[in-house]
């Protein structure tokens, strides 16, 4: 792990997305988030999981800080033809929290082709990225 005990403690917040092509099949069947399969309601079982991703992350990834979350929210939008996962994570500390904006959109994602798998395979995860950081020395916005 790389030694971050010189650094002070900032607010530091990441926001990643990714974003899923489901199919045409799949998008007509899609009518909001209520959304449902045999295992459930697709929609908040992938906003759940993808909370539940970010808090693992230094479970996950080798390396990675286990970090004390202040707040997670993950949002799926309906976009013409594709789904846009977007997932913000804060916490005070020493670290910044890009992996786990990343995880937790990764597994939302991947949630959602679990939930829909049975409907198509045709289900792609196409974009997965960071969009914005901020707090300790830099800040990244795409």
């Amino acid at each position: 792990m790389v030694d971050v005990s010189e650094k002070i403690d900032t607010v530091r917040t990441a926001t990643a997305q990714a974003v899923i092509n489901p199919g045409k099949e799949i998008m007509e069947k899609i009518q909001d988030q209520n959304f449902s399969t045999g295992k459930g309601s697709v929609f908040h079982t992938a906003i759940i999981a993808g909370v539940m991703g970010a808090k693992k992350t230094s479970e996950l990834i080798p390396f990675c800080h286990p970090l004390q979350i202040n707040n997670c929210n993950v949002d799926i939008k309906i976009e013409s033809d594709k789904l846009v996962i977007v997932c913000t994570v804060t916490c005070t500390g020493k670290t910044g929290v890009e992996m786990e904006a990343l995880t937790g959109a990764s597994v939302a994602a991947l949630t959602f082709y679990d939930m829909c798998k049975a409907l198509s395979h045709s289900i792609r995860i196409e974009e997965i990225k960071l969009l914005e950081k901020t707090g300790g020395k830099s800040v990244f916005k795409v």
